[in-house]
């Protein structure tokens, strides 16, 4: 019997017939009644304009029309058949993988965990787009979309990864005996600031927020940039006062060259989530990623 991996044609009925000698033993074979294997097979004689058994009360036998047919058509199915069967392999992931996200994301929650999921999966091609305009993933060709969940589609399906993350706001030693150390909130408006711009061309707004209220605060543009490294060196330099992940500055804190502020209005928040749209089966490679993602930004 053919692999249940694909529907069964009026072709792989006309082999089986071929193959068992008549329509009773094909019916058996295929738990396919009589009556049914007959109809098709009549309508593909009648598709195909030409006769492809002779029938008698007791035997059918393959017209010239029907060997040429069954020389042609059944290395056709077995090929198919083994197309759909590697496809599968029994499950294990294979082929190329499309994936966006948004450079927070890719940068601190992926990136380490990238060698990993490649070693454990060689058969998987993983295609990563780093950007921080929002996509449509669909639209766009991509399998897979990573960004933080205020900015998804209610259409979509998302996992959970890399636990809680947040903003830190820093400056370098220098700046601050320039600028003096802000105690409130409040002071910060007017700081010389470093900013991130989207390519929306909206800018990355200062929020706070503590147990009872929040607050925007609007300081002095100094420098705008869509570029991260940039942001950093130049608060590093004493340019102005980022906000900007904290991951991404906890080294440079660490070491005292920036100065971590206002930590206590700065709560920490979910972190991304892997998305996708939903549909009935997800691929191997798709499942093994976000698999692995998941179990690996747990811990």
């Amino acid at each position: 019997m053919r692999t249940p991996l694909r529907a069964e044609t009026d072709l792989d009925l006309f082999v089986a017939i071929a193959r068992e000698g008549g329509l009773r033993r094909a019916s058996a074979k295929h738990n396919i009644a009589v009556s049914r294997l007959s109809d098709r097979l009549r309508a593909l004689e009648e598709q195909m304009q030409v006769r492809l058994f002779h029938r008698t009360t007791r035997s059918m036998t393959l017209t010239e029309a029907g060997s040429v047919l069954l020389m042609q058509v059944e290395p056709a199915l077995a090929a198919l058949d083994a197309a759909v069967v590697a496809t599968r392999l029994e499950g294990e992931p294979v082929g190329t993988l499309k994936v966006n996200a948004a450079p927070p994301a890719a940068e601190l929650v992926l990136a380490p965990h990238l060698p990993g999921f490649l070693r454990k999966y060689p058969r998987v091609e993983l295609q990563l787009t780093v950007e921080d305009a929002l996509v449509d993933i669909v639209r766009a060709g991509f399998d897979l979309g990573i960004r933080y969940a205020e900015h998804l589609s209610a259409d979509m399906i998302s996992v959970p990864i890399g636990g809680m993350q947040r903003y830190a706001l820093v400056a370098a030693p220098e700046l601050l005996k320039k600028t003096g150390m802000p105690s409130r909130v409040e002071d910060l408006s007017g700081v010389p600031a470093i900013r991130h711009r989207f390519p929306s061309g909206a800018l990355l707004p200062w929020e706070f927020s503590s147990k009872r209220r929040s607050i925007i605060v609007e300081p002095k543009n100094r420098l705008i940039t869509d570029n991260f490294q940039v942001a950093i060196s130049a608060a590093l330099g004493g340019a102005g006062y980022l906000l900007i992940f904290e991951d991404r500055v906890a080294p440079w804190v660490s070491k005292g060259k920036l100065v971590s502020l206002m930590r206590n209005w700065l709560p920490a928040f979910s972190g991304p989530v892997i998305y996708y749209y939903s549909r009935k089966h997800v691929p191997p490679a798709m499942r093994a990623f976000i698999d692995y993602m998941k179990a690996a930004t747990a811990s």
